[in-house]
């Protein structure tokens, strides 16, 4: 009878650097340069956030010190009284406003270019190609450039000086359009579409119970960029809504700013009001956003 030898101790295998290399990113855990270098990209990054909360809770005199403060004082609560209760800048209503302006055109995005993209990845049409390369031209046309065609078109509507002139022209986007067609050309499969077909289905219908819950990641990307562009639109609110009792936030940021004399502690107290309800998305979402950004990054 042979005996039988034991078994070796497992030795830890040293991971060279070509190794970790070769491994995924998931895989290869963190040291402490990486996690160095993000806390201070992060102190970079909320700097200009915090010294603006910071400026809001002070006095005047607080930007006159050298070193600049850093510390928050104890004026928030004035500024912000200060900030709503100025009578020609409707900052309270200019809040609403945004929020209205915001969730109808995110909504209307959301919809239209997820419908949109379905067809142009799944449906089979003459022109198909043609008309999805000129959805992308459309991108490198700055937006700068069609504001008077825009102005002209809104005036001959009687839109100008309204909410429905900041709405309508965001109701759909070329990028989401794009987006969209990208994510659902690598998630949903042409298998799953023909053989719902053959159970029946109209085209609506795929839309609505196969496509839409596939892509729910990239319509949360998506859903945030287009809410965070539209909050933080500037010039075409400016140029049609100046002057009227329907600004939206930024125009009222920016109605705080004029005049001879700037009292910037109201400006940077109304800034940081009207980044709150973006952080509080933010801080919602912000673990979907992630999922949707990393798995369209993995499929494509």
């Amino acid at each position: 009878m042979t005996a039988v030898a034991p078994p070796r101790p497992r030795t830890q295998v040293r991971r060279n650097k070509p190794a970790l290399m070769g491994r995924a990113p998931q895989d290869t855990p963190a040291g402490l340069g990486t996690y160095l270098l993000l806390a201070v990209t992060m102190l970079f990054a909320a700097f200009p956030l915090y010294w603006m909360f910071v400026i809001a809770t002070s006095n005047d005199e607080a930007l006159a010190k050298l070193p600049p403060a850093v510390v928050p004082g104890d004026q928030f609560m004035t500024n912000v009284d200060e900030v709503f209760s100025l009578q020609d800048v409707y900052f309270a209503a200019s809040l609403v406003n945004s929020l209205i302006v915001s969730t109808v055109v995110t909504a209307s995005v959301l919809f239209f270019c997820s419908l949109a993209g379905f067809a142009f990845a799944k449906l089979r049409f003459a022109g198909r190609n043609a008309l999805m390369l000129f959805v992308i031209l459309t991108l490198t046309v700055p937006n700068q450039l069609g504001i008077v065609a825009l102005y002209i078109v809104m005036g001959k509507l009687g839109w100008n000086g309204t909410l429905l002139a900041v709405i309508a022209p965001g109701l759909v986007t070329a990028f989401g359009v794009f987006y969209m067609r990208q994510f659902i050309v690598n998630t949903v499969p042409d298998e799953l579409v023909e053989s719902a077909r053959v159970d029946g289905a109209t085209t609506m219908r795929v839309y609505w119970n196969i496509v839409l819950p596939a892509i729910r990641p990239a319509l949360a990307v998506l859903g945030l960029l287009t809410f965070v562009a539209t909050w933080n639109d500037f010039q075409w609110p400016l140029i049609t809504l100046s002057g009227t009792d329907y600004p939206t936030s930024m125009v009222a940021i920016s109605d705080l700013a004029s005049g001879n004399y700037v009292i910037y502690r109201r400006v940077l107290a109304g800034a940081f009001i009207a980044t709150v309800p973006l952080l509080i998305m933010l801080f919602i979402g912000g673990r979907q956003i992630v999922r949707g950004i990393m798995e369209g990054a993995v499929k494509s």
